[in-house]
């Protein structure tokens, strides 16, 4: 079963390391402890965790070869965050900012950080309050969060300073895409999920607020370069 698992990953990475590997495995094995403690996901998903989540949030990794700064928004049980923040390890001067606003969820993160010896970063704030705190990072992702629409406001100040979004939508993506233009434009790329059927992965970049007067567009601090 693990040399299974293991070429499931090779696979979708095939840079990845057997102790990035293992280091993936204890991941796991902390998150289902934790897991009977707090809600970190959804009870129904627990029999299929390698696959429907790390597997899922690995398949990011390959998307930005030449990403070194990462931010990941509203981490919650830490997917794809810490499977990112692992992944890193491969990676030299590499590192991910993981945002997650509710304490027990942050606290868990900062374990796991810290068990596998990634390389990130955890912030118990709210997203908005780290638009000034955050430099502006290569690569922008998000899971499970928010429609695309909201995705896009919260994410503005750092895609507006030329960072990429990475955003994993599932079967309603069309609907989410149509109704972000509303008020966005944007550069889209869609990846189909190397895990999911229904699913994609939203690549995003060169971000307008079509909505926004130049007035007013001032207003809106941009991310530190």
């Amino acid at each position: 079963m693990r040399e299974e698992r293991f070429l499931q990953l090779r696979n979708l990475v095939p840079v990845v390391s057997r102790e990035t590997f293992e280091s993936l495995d204890a991941f796991e094995s902390l998150f289902r402890k934790w897991s009977s403690a707090i809600n970190l996901a959804s009870p129904s998903t627990l029999s299929h965790l390698w696959e429907r989540h790390i597997l899922d949030s690995a398949q990011l990794f390959p998307l930005a070869p030449e990403a070194r700064k990462w931010l990941d928004l509203g981490s919650g049980g830490g997917f794809p965050g810490v499977v990112l923040a692992i992944l890193l390890k491969e990676r030299a001067d590499s590192s991910i900012d993981l945002v997650e606003s509710n304490g027990k969820k942050a606290a868990f993160l900062r374990t796991a950080i810290a068990q596998t010896k990634a390389s990130g970063r955890v912030h118990a704030q709210r997203i908005e309050s780290m638009w000034s705190e955050i430099k502006a990072p290569d690569i922008i992702t998000a899971r499970a969060l928010a429609p695309l629409n909201d995705l896009l406001s919260l994410s503005e100040p750092w895609l507006i300073s030329g960072a990429t979004a990475l955003f994993q939508k599932g079967r309603d993506y069309r609907r989410e895409i149509e109704e972000s233009h509303d008020g966005w434009a944007f550069d889209l790329v869609e990846h189909p999920s190397a895990v999911g059927e229904e699913s994609v992965i939203l690549e995003i970049r060169n971000l307008r607020n079509t909505r926004r007067s130049g007035s007013n567009s001032a207003e809106l601090p941009k991310a530190e370069q």
